[in-house]
């Protein structure tokens, strides 16, 4: 079910987007005196009815982040006084929801790190379109957020703001590089936060900190930030949430900014679809690495779980092509190499040890080694789209795990790593999400399982591009039958 973006214009869009929103009732939620259990949605409600101030929302959650980020270690910088300040005077669909910005993106008059040490003091004078579009659905930014530095790895880890830790397993790393915003959605501060996806940084934290988390189709949004590295653009803004209506909630109201216009409205989703649809699944990644069998196990019950639903679903090769990933990574160094030439242009200075981190710095030196080859590389990426759509021949949906293994403890990837044994590292780890960023397609991580340490363990479904309202649907229907909303960190609320 959705609603249109033409009939919500009609309807006057905020106002009907949040009411369609609110229809979709939960009762675990409307039952709930806890401001910590709520979603986006509710507490949007609540503020609309009178039930709840803005004010008592966003002093309450300032409360719950000051007394969690001492165990989570998950804000990099905290605007408490401004939200306080601006608590009450917003508009939109959520207006008065608490939220935070993810620490990679310019907010005007805050500062921004890039999860860097190269840029004490530094602030924006300007803000994208899409952090206005994010800032206009009302929400309330409480700070920014911890990321590994310019968003660059699988954990949040950086050295200029320390370890985020999981707040599951305070000893396991809440994945990267939306890490910050993942573990304090999880720990119920807010009920969802901003965050971007350049090669599974939406849905690997979601993956480790048992949230809902969508990258959405490439263009569906207003781009993260202009691309210089070539002709892919492949990071997209997203959401961190903990329900999947939060997150559909979100699609709705941010599509409206799109910079592909071919692409399908999605609407507002507001639940399962009676059709049944084929999935295809797969349980390895490229070149036939290990994948911990938690993982596997993992996949093949949401696999069944589907099936007991009443969707076909059956297993699949993932269709590969040797030298994709290494393009990905000559093309991911790339944007490395334009940061970090930014700042040596801007500052005088070379790049060093002191300002940068060695993953970072080796990932320029690789760019720089292979540039050469950095156009074939191209040319290699922008050829997998046609053996992408080849998969959905057969099949609606594809199911694959979102990461190689449960949460990893924090120090796995640390930043002291060589360079060699850092990426060999994260490529094994990370090795199921960045094709999506690649072709541009949307994919979703659902918090269906637990490992037997009791950490969470994503699914990720992917589909073609633009076909976002049946990830939603289906979602919709695993929220329902596999229900997570019970499930709470140690550290919560």
């Amino acid at each position: 079910m959705s609603m249109s973006r033409r009939r919500a214009m009609e309807m006057g869009a905020g106002g009907a987007l949040a009411a369609a929103a609110a229809a979709c009732a939960r009762p675990d939620q409307a039952a709930s005196n806890d401001l910590a259990e709520l979603d986006a949605v509710e507490t949007a409600a609540r503020i609309r009815s009178g039930e709840l101030s803005a004010k008592e929302a966003v002093d309450a959650a300032i409360e719950r982040a000051s007394r969690v980020d001492k165990k989570l270690n998950a804000i990099a910088f905290k605007t408490f006084d401004r939200a306080r300040e601006e608590a009450g005077t917003t508009s939109g669909p959520w207006a008065g929801v608490p939220s935070f910005v993810k620490d990679l993106d310019d907010v005007i008059g805050v500062p921004t790190g890039f999860g860097s040490r190269a840029f004490p003091g530094y602030k924006g004078k300007a803000q994208t379109p899409f952090m206005d579009s994010f800032l206009s659905l009302g929400v309330i930014s409480l700070g920014k957020t911890t990321t590994p530095e310019f968003g660059l790895t699988a954990t949040t880890e950086p050295v200029s703001t320390g370890k985020t830790r999981n707040p599951w397993n305070t000893e396991h790393s809440t994945g990267g590089s939306s890490g910050g915003a993942a573990a304090l959605v999880a720990a119920g501060v807010t009920p969802i936060a901003h965050a971007s996806d350049g090669g599974g940084s939406i849905r690997i934290p979601a993956s480790c900190c048992g949230n809902v988390g969508l990258k959405v189709s490439r263009g569906r949004h207003q781009q993260a930030r202009p691309e210089t590295a070539g002709p892919i653009t492949i990071s997209v803004h997203g959401v961190q949430s903990r329900t999947v209506r939060d997150t559909a909630t979100a699609i709705a109201a941010l599509e409206a900014g799109r910079t592909d216009p071919s692409l399908p409205d999605v609407g507002l989703v507001t639940g399962p679809a009676d059709k049944r649809v084929s999935i295809g699944f797969y349980l390895k990644g490229p070149y036939d690495r290990r994948v911990d069998p938690e993982v596997v196990a993992a996949t093949e019950n949401v696999a069944r779980l589907c099936e007991g639903l009443g969707h076909r679903v059956e297993e699949i090769a993932l269709p590969y092509r040797p030298g994709i990933e290494e393009a990905f990574v000559l093309y991911w160094a790339k944007n490395a190499a334009i940061a970090v030439k930014a700042w040596e242009e801007t500052t005088g200075l070379k790049r060093n040890g002191l300002a940068f981190e060695r993953f970072t710095l080796g990932l320029v030196d690789h760019y720089e080694a292979h540039a050469d080859e950095f156009d074939s590389a191209v040319a290699r990426l922008l050829a997998v789209e046609a053996e992408f759509n080849a998969m959905f021949e057969t099949a609606d949906v594809i199911l694959s795990p979102v990461l190689a293994s449960p949460p990893i403890r924090l120090g796995y990837l640390d930043a002291g790593l060589s360079f060699d044994e850092h990426l060999a590292r994260v490529t094994d780890y990370a090795q199921f999400t960045g094709l999506y960023n690649i072709v541009g397609a949307p994919a979703i991580s659902l918090p269906l399982s637990m490992s037997a340490a009791g950490l969470p363990i994503g699914a990720m479904f992917g589909a073609r591009k633009g076909e976002e309202k049946t990830l939603l649907e289906l979602s919709y229907e695993l929220e329902q039958a596999a229900p997570w909303s019970a499930r709470r960190p140690p550290i919560f609320g």
